[in-house]
């Protein structure tokens, strides 16, 4: 049900802009801030420029909002010095308006786990990363513990979907496959690996946004269950009716990237995620608001057609 509440939502990349949808959708009014001014939103979102690490404007941007949502993902290998600024920014700015805030995480603060991950599992990450998530998950709810702010934590695995670029289920995957050639993937074809699709990001952070059994939780998005890699592969060969090719990279070929290109550097210390079942256990969300996730065959089926238009190759 619509209000006259204003969201805000700090990043505009795949997981902003389909929070946006959704929210917009949902008859709410919604800003969004990044550092262009400029993003693909529906007409009615009001869009601002802003460095969300900048304190004074990211209270500034935050002025009204009764829900913040902090989406946000600077480049891979910049997370250790621009993330926690940009964190802290905006958890200031939620603190300044008594906004809730909405935080969409990965799942790189467990570690690794030999078992399905649960929301209660305990912050063991050994990587770089994950010890940048664990301390800022940490950080927000430090301050929702001593009441300053209204926090939410949501968390999920890797994403695939419309506008999903930079994931081991994103171009290096979907624009060779639809061009008749082998796939890139990371690590073990054949152990069963947790992806989430990306409209049911958006939709699940504007249920959080909304719902107040939400706040002072860690909720894991629904996801579907876990498929192997090899496993998806073929259903998306099938669905868009080209061999199921593929190739594996471990991490020596990682390390061989890296030294050209930094993102495939840093993928090297998460490669954990990718070499042995890697499964993501979102009954709690299910369970508490009766969300279940997009099966596989309709979430690919709609990437594989944003490809198709949005990739050159592949017409």
């Amino acid at each position: 049900m619509a209000t006259s509440d204003l969201h805000v939502i700090f990043g505009t990349g795949p997981v902003g802009q389909a929070t946006a949808r959704e929210l917009v959708t949902a008859g709410e009014r919604v800003r969004v801030i990044n550092r262009s001014g400029k993003a693909n939103v529906p007409a009615s979102v009001e869009v601002c420029a802003g460095d969300a690490a900048d304190p004074a404007q990211a209270r500034q941007l935050a002025e009204g909002a009764s829900v913040i949502y902090f989406c946000v993902n600077p480049p891979y290998h910049q997370w250790a010095e621009k993330f926690p600024p940009m964190h802290t920014a905006i958890l200031k700015a939620a603190t300044a308006v008594r906004a809730k805030f909405v935080a969409m995480e990965n799942v790189y603060a467990y570690g690794d786990v030999d078992r399905p991950l649960t929301e209660d599992l305990p912050y063991h990450a050994h990587t770089k990363k994950g010890q940048v998530r664990a301390k800022m998950s940490q950080e927000l709810m430090a301050a929702h513990e001593r009441g300053a702010v209204r926090a939410v934590i949501a968390r999920a695995s890797d994403f695939y979907g419309a506008g999903v670029r930079d994931s081991g289920l994103g171009e290096r995957v979907f624009e060779p496959l639809l061009a008749g050639k082998a796939a890139q993937i990371a690590g073990d074809p054949d152990a069963p690996h947790t992806y989430r699709y990306m409209e049911g990001i958006g939709k699940a952070l504007a249920l959080l946004g909304g719902d107040e059994r939400a706040v002072g939780e860690i909720w894991h998005v629904p996801n579907a269950p876990a498929l192997s890699t090899r496993q998806i592969i073929e259903l998306a060969a099938q669905i868009a009716g080209v061999p199921p090719k593929f190739s594996a990279m471990g991490k020596l070929m990682l390390r061989i990237g890296g030294l050209f290109i930094p993102p495939a550097r840093e993928m090297i210390e998460m490669m954990y995620e990718f070499e042995k079942p890697f499964i993501v256990d979102s009954s709690k969300f299910t369970r508490t608001f009766g969300v279940e996730a997009t099966p596989y065959r309709d979430g690919l089926t709609k990437t594989i057609e944003w490809y198709k238009a949005h990739t050159t190759v592949a017409k």
